[in-house]
């Protein structure tokens, strides 16, 4: 008798996993849908803002030069620590403002270009340099997203 009910309890496992696995994603129901012109404009606009803060924000910390010129260890340590936390923080924020509403071609860049913001930075926390090839590819992928994202949000 233990054995049937083992049976039983299998094949009903297998069902519901059957059915898990072969449903629409997001229960059947389509995710555009479920919001209004006004939540997915707004939306729109938020991570847009959202972005153009990070951007400006990433350009500025990047570029700057110690203010003691290349002799000024201190200043150049403080000047490439804040370049990283631009790009680490800028990429947390960019992601913290992405909306369920916003449409899913911009939130996958915005996705996409966020995690590579904080993948850059902390593999330059970790001492990765611009010119290593993994580093350039994720400086050349993050070009990429943000030219994506520029013309989304026009």
């Amino acid at each position: 008798m233990p054995i049937i009910v083992v049976a039983v309890i299998a094949v009903a496992a297998l069902a519901l996993a059957g059915w898990a696995l072969l449903r629409p994603a997001g229960g059947g129901s389509d995710a555009a849908g479920e919001y209004t012109d006004a939540q997915r404009a707004e939306a729109k606009t938020a991570v847009c803002t959202a972005f153009n803060t990070v951007r400006s924000g990433v350009s500025l910390n990047t570029n700057l030069q110690a203010p003691g010129g290349p002799g000024d260890v201190a200043g150049s340590l403080a000047v490439a620590a804040n370049a990283r936390l631009s790009l680490y923080d800028g990429g947390q924020y960019l992601l913290a403002r992405l909306a369920p509403a916003t449409a899913p071609e911009l939130a996958d860049a915005v996705r996409t270009f966020g995690n590579l913001l904080m993948d850059i930075g902390a593999n330059a926390t970790a001492g990765a340099v611009n010119t290593e090839p993994q580093q350039a590819a994720r400086l050349k992928e993050a070009d990429a997203a943000n030219r994506t994202i520029e013309g989304l949000c026009r």
